[in-house]
C-alpha cells in the first residue's frame, strides 16, 4: 500500500513538473472620471498608446503592479504619474478583475481595474508610453449604450462581454477596454441609490442641480431638487454654504456622506 501511494505521489510530482505554469503580467487599469463645469458633462480619461501592442490606439491608463505595493496603491500611483495629483485612498474604488486569455495579444495579462474620481481637472500630460491624453465626454444613447466622445472620435460601450474583433484605432479601444468601460458605467448606474461615489468628481461640495446632472448622465432622471433631496437625504449633508451660479438665488451646497 505504501509503495502504491509513493508511486502515485511520484507520478503526480513528475506530471506537475512537466506542466507549464502561467505567470501572467498583473496590470492596473484606471477608469479616471472627472466633471467638466463648462460643458456640464462627465468625462473619462483616455490616452493614445505609443507602444505595442495596440500602438496608435486609445486606451485607459495602465501600469504594471510593482513588487511591494498593493493594487490600491498602484492605482493611486498611476494617478500621480499620469496627472500629478496625490489623492486620498477614498477617491479610488476597485471595479473588477479581467482575466480573458485573449485580452492581450502579446502575453498573458490580468487586469485589476479601479475607478478614480478626480475632484479637480489639472492639465493633462501624455507621459511615457503615450502620444496623447484627452478627456472624452460621456453620453448615454438609447438602449443603454454609452459613448465616449472627443472631437470626431467616438467609442462605444458593449452590450455583452465580447471584444470588437474588427476594431481599428478609430472604432475600438485597446485590449478589452471597451468592455471595462461598459462594466464601469453599469456599476456606477447600479449604485446611484445607495453609494453614488461618482459625485466625488464634483469636488468638496456641490449643489443639488449638479448632482442631478450626474445622475442624468447615467440615465437616472430626477425631476426636481425637492424630489432628489427627499430620495437621497440620508447621503447628503448640508454645508451651510451657498453657491452662486448664473442668475437667480444662490443654491445650497451639500457633501456626500457614505456609511
Amino acid at each position: 500500500m505504501r509503495k502504491t501511494i509513493g508511486a502515485l505521489k511520484l507520478s503526480l510530482l513528475r506530471r506537475f513538473k512537466m506542466t507549464t505554469l502561467a505567470h501572467p503580467l498583473i496590470t492596473i487599469t484606471n477608469i479616471i472620471w472627472s466633471f467638466d463645469p463648462a460643458t456640464k458633462q462627465v468625462n473619462v480619461l483616455l490616452i493614445k498608446r505609443s507602444d505595442q501592442p495596440f500602438a496608435g490606439y486609445w486606451a485607459l491608463p495602465e501600469t504594471a503592479m510593482r513588487e511591494g505595493e498593493s493594487a490600491h496603491e498602484a492605482a493611486l500611483r498611476l494617478v500621480r504619474e499620469k496627472i500629478g495629483l496625490r489623492l486620498d485612498a477614498g477617491y479610488a474604488e476597485q471595479l473588477a478583475t479581467f482575466t480573458a486569455a485573449d485580452r492581450d495579444p502579446s502575453e498573458r495579462a490580468l487586469s485589476l481595474s479601479y475607478m478614480i474620481y478626480l475632484p479637480q481637472r489639472p492639465p493633462l500630460v501624455p507621459g511615457p508610453g503615450a502620444s496623447d491624453a484627452e478627456w472624452f465626454a460621456l453620453s448615454r444613447q438609447p438602449g443603454g449604450i454609452f459613448t465616449f466622445n472627443y472631437q470626431r472620435l467616438r467609442f462605444y460601450s458593449l452590450k455583452a462581454d465580447e471584444y470588437l474583433t474588427d476594431q481599428t484605432p478609430t472604432t475600438g479601444l485597446a485590449f478589452d477596454h471597451n468592455w471595462i468601460l461598459t462594466v464601469a458605467c453599469s456599476r456606477i448606474r447600479n449604485k446611484l441609490d445607495y453609494q453614488p461615489t461618482i459625485l466625488f468628481i464634483l469636488g468638496d461640495s456641490f449643489t443639488l442641480k449638479q448632482a442631478r446632472l450626474i445622475f442624468a448622465e447615467f440615465g437616472r432622471i430626477e425631476p426636481d431638487n425637492s424630489n432628489f433631496l427627499r430620495n437621497h437625504a440620508a447621503m447628503l449633508k448640508p454645508t451651510g454654504v451657498t453657491a452662486k451660479a448664473g442668475v437667480g438665488r444662490p443654491s445650497k451646497t451639500y457633501v456626500l456622506t457614505l456609511r
